[in-house]
């Protein structure tokens, strides 16, 4: 059986609090070996450490302050988030960035909070999983800066056009494609960008329970991304790479296994 890892999906979002383990074992059955559970504040990374914990060597977490929440990172967040990362279950630093679309958080706070974070991920060794929306200039500004110290990166749900890319590439970062790439409206030029991303940079998500795939025949009524979709997600990425299924799954495994130190 071809086998997926999901290395984006925000199992601990309350949209998943009533079937949650029945949307997980619904992954499993459809080709999943392995989802890496976000956490975007203390709260959920807490709690995405727990779910987690609850399926050995088939889930792991992250730990961070997504931007939409920087306000709320302090002293006592970053010693928080520390706890998680010292579980082996809790694999990278992050969801952490910055994010100039909404700007739920004052922009200061956003780059005083991911370079708090990027410093824990350098302390602690471990990867990050990056976040950034209309926030380029900072955001590629901020991570060269810490980069030459970071272990690994990556710049998860990749929306933006060529010269961000190769800026990304250039900083040694991997790329996560999300079903993004699927939307007709806003996500095809990715199409375009995809081959320039070498297959050992290249991994895949769903970011559930958001950006689910608007090409689905028929269209879930719930309208609830969830990570068994990412068969979908995958051969999108392999007809934009011009390879088979099987290869961008090999491909994308091997190299999300190799990112985030996944067993199996």
């Amino acid at each position: 059986m071809t086998v997926l890892v999901d290395i984006g999906a925000n199992l601990a979002n309350s949209a998943f609090a009533k079937d949650r383990d029945a949307v997980i074992d619904a992954g499993f059955a459809a080709g999943l070996a392995g989802i890496v559970v976000t956490g975007s504040s203390v709260a959920s990374s807490r709690d995405a450490l727990a779910i987690a914990k609850g399926r050995p060597g088939k889930l792991w977490s992250t730990a961070g302050i997504h931007p939409h929440h920087a306000s709320d990172c302090d002293y006592d967040a970053i010693l928080a988030l520390r706890d998680c990362l010292e579980d082996p279950v809790c694999v990278s630093a992050g969801e952490c960035g910055l994010d100039y679309d909404r700007d739920f958080s004052p922009r200061p706070d956003q780059r005083r909070a991911f370079a708090m974070q990027l410093r824990l991920a350098i302390e602690l060794g471990r990867p990050v999983f990056l976040h950034a929306r209309a926030a380029h200039e900072d955001f590629a500004a901020i991570l060269r800066e810490h980069r030459a110290e970071l272990v690994r990166c990556v710049v998860h749900c990749f929306t933006g056009a060529g010269d961000e890319l190769d800026a990304y590439l250039e900083l040694d970062a991997h790329i996560g494609i999300t079903g993004w790439i699927c939307d007709e409206r806003r996500g095809h030029h990715l199409r375009e960008l995809v081959p320039r991303i070498p297959a050992d940079r290249l991994m895949i998500e769903t970011d559930a329970p958001y950006l689910m795939p608007r090409d689905l025949k028929p269209m879930p009524r719930h309208r609830r991304n969830e990570p068994g979709l990412l068969p979908h997600v995958a051969r999108a990425v392999a007809a934009a790479a011009g390879k088979s299924f099987e290869q961008v799954a090999a491909e994308t495994t091997r190299t999300a296994r190799a990112f985030f130190g996944l067993a199996g």
